[in-house]
């Protein structure tokens, strides 16, 4: 019976040379294709861990930021309360300042009025002297120029008195 393949020592050399090759072959593939992928993995593999850090802390420093700028904000709000605070009270004391100076200009417009006033009524009453003065001297007058008699006298002083009421009084 034969076999299916014969051992003999061809076969074996065969396959021992076949092993060898393939080793040789495998060593070359190695070191000229396995190898460059290898070092192009290891770089990727390195690139990506970097990335990764790199990512990590830039994400620590946003997160530290955003704290520190939402601190700033809060800060900016109080600070934003306090000049709306300070320029209320500045305009308080506008206020007061313009209502009390309006006061005091109302105060010297009346002094002045009254003071106005005075002046006017002592001109009126000087101007009242005059008239009755001119009108006394015109009394006299007439007085003087007629006769002095009783009756005489009384209708001038009648008249008089009547000229200066309608005269006087309707001016």
């Amino acid at each position: 019976m034969e076999r299916l393949f014969d051992l003999d020592l061809q076969l074996i050399a065969d396959s021992l040379f076949t092993a060898i090759n393939i080793f040789i072959l495998f060593i070359v593939a190695s070191y000229l294709f396995f190898n460059p992928v290898r070092n192009f993995l290891k770089a990727r593999q390195d690139r990506i861990r970097n990335d990764l850090d790199t990512a990590e802390s830039e994400k620590k420093s946003a997160i530290e930021m955003k704290a520190e700028y939402e601190a700033k904000l809060k800060n900016v709000n109080k600070e934003a309360e306090e000049i709306l605070s300070s320029a209320r009270k500045k305009a308080m004391k506008n206020e007061a300042k313009i209502v009390e100076e309006a006061k005091a200009e109302a105060a010297r417009i009346i002094e002045h009025a009254r003071k106005e006033a005075e002046l006017e009524k002592k001109r009126v009453a000087d101007d009242m002297k005059k008239e009755m003065v001119s009108i006394a001297s015109c009394l006299a007058g007439k007085v003087v120029a007629a006769s002095i008699d009783t009756t005489v006298q009384d209708a001038l002083i009648d008249e008089t008195i009547k000229e200066m009421g309608d005269r006087t009084w309707l001016s």
